[in-house]
């Protein structure tokens, strides 16, 4: 006997075009919101130190207490979003993000700002989770890439503008709060975009036939153990990068200004060149590693162009914009051709596992470097007054990109041995 209700389903017409890329525009808009209340502290480092006397370890764990809340939600991850569904999930997280941004500018006591963060972290990582299942449900095929890049970018807007936020909003800057009401505002595009894709969505489930959402990605501990050399030596170049980089944004914008003596805006405007890098130069790197393959061997170029980066720009006179141009390539040039590697190397099914135990593990790594880089900073009394003090992060960093360079290596050399998984091979051979 046949189900009226599923028959009714199917009978149903599929949403306009123009339907589906305005539901993008406001899932993205929750996204931009979550970005910028990340991105919101770098920009006042400085400050907290002056005025509220916070020491770089202080800093450090305003991004570590995100990171480790992102972490106990991907372990939990998916549960929420499979229960109460996309639109319910993207609407509650989006508005635990901007509480965060609030709670985080009410009070200069340090705790009641890392309750802060905290909260961002839950609420954004189970938002990035909700949001990547929605377009699967609007955008299929060759559509879902387009969206999801058009996604991306819109997240990245955000944290370029937040390090241009020193410049285009500079009388907020003379105080450590002003900048994070700031952020609570912009912050509020969450709650906006949230709300608004919840009346689309409800709208939608009434008059047209939505697609059906893959699954959640979640973390399975049994999975662990059956997962190729390959995908953990992508997951150790994805912790060492990701644990320079990050860490390196954090605490940036004061770097460039203790150390080479530039004013926070300009300041802002050089940090705001890796995000915009990602934003642009990525998909070119994307489909250049689609077309030739040598996966690998462009996460070893990539690799290499990175580890000169932070020793040029601790102990040289080089004009910053050389070494900032090869760390937004770096920047572009890794992560567009390692996620999709993951791919190659691990069967459809568990993919969802691997992103998640991969993003799990980038997550910790970042949260300890992030909290390790202040304490280092403070251990060698970094400030306009010393520069050099920045110099034992310098080496930190420059190591993981030894370590990223060798996890390439080896990449390598598995992947072009008898028990490659066509990473090296490009288009023509893998369709040939």
């Amino acid at each position: 006997m046949s189900n009226p209700s599923a028959e009714t389903l199917i009978n149903k017409p599929a949403p306009a075009s123009w339907y589906r890329w305005i539901v993008l525009l406001f899932v993205s808009l929750a996204m931009f919101g979550n970005y910028y209340i990340y991105d919101s502290i770098g920009p006042i480092a400085d400050i907290l130190k002056t005025q509220l006397n916070f020491s770089d370890e202080n800093i450090g764990a305003l991004y570590s207490v995100y990171s480790l809340a992102a972490i106990i939600i991907l372990i939990f991850g998916g549960i929420f979003v499979d229960r109460y569904g996309t639109k319910l999930s993207i609407l509650v997280f989006a508005t635990i993000c901007s509480i965060a941004a609030l709670v985080t500018s009410i009070s200069s006591d340090i705790t009641i700002m890392l309750i802060g963060r905290f909260l961002l972290g839950i609420g954004a990582e189970p938002l990035i989770v909700a949001v990547t299942t929605s377009l699967a449900k609007w955008f299929k095929g060759k559509e879902l890439g387009f969206a999801m890049g058009i996604n991306l970018s819109i997240a990245r807007l955000a944290q370029i503008y937040a390090d241009w936020s020193p410049t285009l909003h500079k009388g907020l800057y003379a105080t450590w709060q002003d900048p994070l009401f700031l952020a609570v505002v912009v912050g509020l595009t969450c709650i906006i975009g949230g709300a608004v894709y919840y009346y689309m969505e409800s709208n939608a489930e009434k008059k047209y036939h939505l697609g059906e959402a893959g699954e959640v990605d979640k973390f399975v501990f049994k999975d662990l153990f059956s997962f190729n050399k390959s995908f953990w030596i992508i997951v150790l170049l994805c912790v060492t990068f990701y644990s320079a980089i990050f860490p390196f944004r954090s605490f940036a914008i004061k770097f460039f200004q203790h150390s080479h003596g530039i004013e926070r805006d300009l300041a802002g405007r050089f940090s705001s060149a890796l995000p915009f890098a990602s934003m642009v130069i990525a998909p070119l790197f994307g489909l250049l590693a689609d077309k030739i393959g040598k996966r690998a061997l462009l996460m070893m170029i990539g690799s290499a162009i990175l580890l000169p980066v932070f020793l040029i720009m601790g102990y040289t006179s080089v004009s910053l914009y050389i070494p900032v141009v090869l760390m937004g390539i770096a920047f572009s040039l890794i992560p567009a051709v390692m996620w999709p590697s993951v791919a190659y190397i691990v069967e459809e099914k568990r993919l969802g596992t691997a992103y998640s135990v991969m993003t799990l593990i980038q997550q910790v790594g970042v949260m300890g470097f992030v909290w390790g880089i202040g304490v280092a900073n403070d251990y060698a009394g970094a400030s306009a007054e010393n520069p050099d003090g920045y110099n034992l992060g310098m080496w930190i960093f420059s190591v993981l990109g030894i370590f990223g360079l060798v996890f390439a290596w080896m990449l390598r050399k598995a992947e072009t041995g008898p028990g490659g998984h066509g990473l090296e091979e490009g288009m023509k051979v893998s369709e040939g």
